[in-house]
């Protein structure tokens, strides 16, 4: 029996894995962790009763240890990602944590040797070759589960990298594809948050909705899969059908399609190179009728070409980027600043960094929190 640790287990990733996880009898959830999703973690214990539960959140933690008491639950509850990383005997671990605090304990899994089933990109965007290195050095697995990089890991499953020829990723273009320039500035919370065809948390739906997460999906692919940023190209694809493809050096072209369903990479990511059978909605190409794809616009989202600006730069930029588009994500969330301020304001924090080409754990950190410091400094000018 596998054993499975899943950090972030309350958000969206998290619990679409348990819903698989629920297929598979030979997984054994031995550990859970949220920040402050109490409720749902502790109905999580309930049902898989893991050894371990972190919960990160101060406030949080103390909560979930009295109802653990109360209720007789024999979990045991830690407070840091370290110390529970520090007791499993996992044979994978989902990090599906959003945003750079998925980076440490990224680091520290591989360091222990466990295979990582990676839905956290922030963790390759901010330091991609450290990770790539270590994992190499300690001979651990990353297995990617976001639906792109799942279709391009798939694609290649049977093939040789020397083959590929170029990386074609698809993204649904958010829900301000077919909007005018003009009509950008207008944009709110709710019309940000309405994705066409996924489910996910808020933070990664306004990421789609800049395209800002179709860039950060090209760095993350560049570490991945060994390529250069001029090996992947961006493809508008409105029905989210095809989550990517890769082109060999034959003119031959793979694709992984499916529906729009992150169960399926997920499974995929547990299970490979095998299959298994799990409860999701068949594609019907019938009803479907045809498949679309478009280029992105790169004028009206800016996003795209920061991210290229950054890995064409390279070292700690990347960290850079991800940390002011956390923290300008977040103030667009709070209402604090319009949805076109967002690249602005990246871009503004990219120009007043000189970033480190050659870079240690801490440079990284210290350039994600440069990002954010700035952004949250200079938002009284936008």
């Amino acid at each position: 029996m596998k054993k499975i640790a899943i950090l972030g287990s309350t958000g969206s990733v998290g619990t679409q894995a348990l819903d698989v996880l629920r297929e598979l009898p030979d997984f054994y959830v031995e550990a859970l962790s949220c920040s402050t999703n109490v409720r749902l973690l502790l109905k999580q214990i309930d049902e898989f009763k893991p050894k371990y539960a972190c919960v990160t959140n101060e406030a949080a933690f103390a909560e979930v240890r009295e109802a653990c008491r109360e209720l007789n639950i024999s979990t045991h509850i830690v407070h840091y990602l370290e110390e529970l990383i520090d007791k499993l005997e996992a044979d994978i671990l989902i990090n599906s944590i959003v945003g750079s605090a998925g980076l440490r304990p990224t680091i520290h899994a591989i360091e222990k040797g466990i295979d990582i089933a990676l839905a956290n990109k922030e963790t390759l965007v901010c330091a991609g070759k450290l990770v790539m290195d270590l994992a190499a050095e300690k001979d651990v697995n990353l297995i990617p589960i976001d639906s792109e990089h799942s279709a391009i890991f798939q694609c290649l499953n049977g093939n040789s990298k020397s083959d590929m020829r170029k990386i074609h990723l698809t993204g649904s273009g958010g829900p301000f594809r077919t909007w005018p320039a003009n009509k950008l500035a207008d944009v709110s919370i709710e019309d940000a948050l309405k994705h066409p065809n996924w489910s996910m948390g808020r933070k990664i739906t306004v990421d789609s909705a800049t395209l800002m997460n179709k860039g950060l999906e090209m760095i993350e692919a560049k570490w991945l899969f060994g390529v250069e940023m001029g090996d992947i190209n961006v493809l508008i694809h409105p029905e989210s059908i095809v989550h990517s493809m890769v082109e060999f050096r034959d003119g031959s072209i793979m694709a992984q399609l499916g529906c729009p369903d992150m169960r399926i990479p997920v499974a995929y990511a547990l299970t490979c190179p095998n299959r298994t059978s799990i409860d999701v909605k068949p594609l019907d190409f019938v009803t479907l009728g045809s498949l679309t794809f478009e280029l992105p616009r790169y004028i009206d989202f800016p996003a795209l070409n920061l991210c290229k600006e950054a890995m064409r730069l390279g070292g700690t930029m990347p960290a850079v980027l991800n940390g002011a588009n956390e923290a300008a994500v977040a103030l667009f969330l709070d209402g604090a600043i319009k949805f076109t301020h967002i690249p602005l304001i990246i871009e503004k924090a990219m120009g007043a960094y000189t970033y480190k080409e050659n870079y240690n754990l801490h440079d990284v950190l210290e350039a994600d929190a440069f990002g954010k410091n700035y952004v949250y400094e200079v938002k009284k000018c936008f």
